[in-house]
């Protein structure tokens, strides 16, 4: 006799499941290496390596990696400051945080831009120390930063809700002072959810477009990101060699993603 379920439909919402995945993800990547497939080896391995996309590519995964690793340390920060202390203004902070995710990127590219640029309200003091924001890798790293910031702190925040702080008061009586009780008891318990919040900002960054283009002056070889050369190759008719660029890029991201994955699986599987 078949196993009766709980829930039924189970052949239907997986098949409705299926179908809608395939239509709006696989679908449309099976398209991208079908049309990417209509070169060869020698011209896929020309294009990848050529300058240009090397370039693009080192500075995407390494201003994405560290925007995601600040926003670590700062989200951490702000759902510690958000769940531990109540303060006047506090749910205005806490709905502020949210605001890259309503706020369309090219607008919060421009106003970035006209913020650090040489003249701008933050970028003229900078200036005069010598420090240059806007039109450099480090305004890529700053767009980065904005955008993935929220990921973080909405990934972080429940679980530090949910921390039982009998755990907390169990170690200060037995001696612990605060900065162990942290970094013993409270830290380890949401590594898995950082490394969660990495991983959702690191992957939204390597995407970004909009906020990028207006504060990196998109120069070649310099300020230049791997979806401003594709759009760039797209606009000058090289369909395949687009397909190729977001193919490769595709295929590190994910294998990056999987690496960040596993890691974190293991992690809970230490902590069970």
């Amino acid at each position: 006799m078949a196993k009766q379920r709980v829930i039924p439909g189970f052949g239907l919402s997986l098949g409705i499941t299926i179908t809608w995945l395939s239509l709006i993800i696989l679908i449309p990547l099976a398209a991208l290496f079908i049309k990417a497939a209509g070169l060869g080896p020698d011209d896929w391995k020309k294009i990848l390596t050529s300058p240009q996309v090397l370039a693009a590519a080192k500075l995407t995964f390494g201003a994405s990696a560290a925007a995601a690793a600040v926003s670590v340390v700062i989200g951490l920060l702000t759902a510690w400051v958000l769940v531990r202390y109540d303060f006047p203004g506090r749910k205005i902070l806490d709905a502020m945080v949210d605001l890259p995710f309503a706020l369309p990127t090219a607008v919060a590219g421009i106003t970035l831009t006209s913020i650090y640029a040489p003249n701008g309200w933050i970028g003229q003091y900078l200036e005069a120390w010598g420090i240059k924001v806007a039109y450099t890798p480090t305004g890529v790293w700053v767009a980065l930063t904005f955008i993935g910031f929220p990921f973080v702190v909405r990934t972080v925040q429940p679980v530090m809700e949910d921390l039982a702080l009998e755990l907390e008061e169990a170690a200060a009586s037995l001696g612990a002072n605060r900065w162990t009780t942290f970094r013993r008891v409270i830290f380890p318990m949401l590594v898995p959810a950082l490394i969660t919040g990495f991983t959702l900002a690191f992957a939204r960054a390597i995407g970004e477009y909009g906020s990028v283009i207006f504060i990196s002056g998109n120069l070649p070889m310099k300020t230049e990101i791997l979806p401003r050369l594709i759009v760039s190759q797209l606009e000058q008719y090289k369909y395949e060699a687009a397909a190729v660029i977001a193919s490769g890029m595709l295929i590190v991201s994910f294998a990056l993603l999987f690496l960040i994955n596993l890691l974190q699986r293991r992690l809970n599987w230490q902590a069970r």
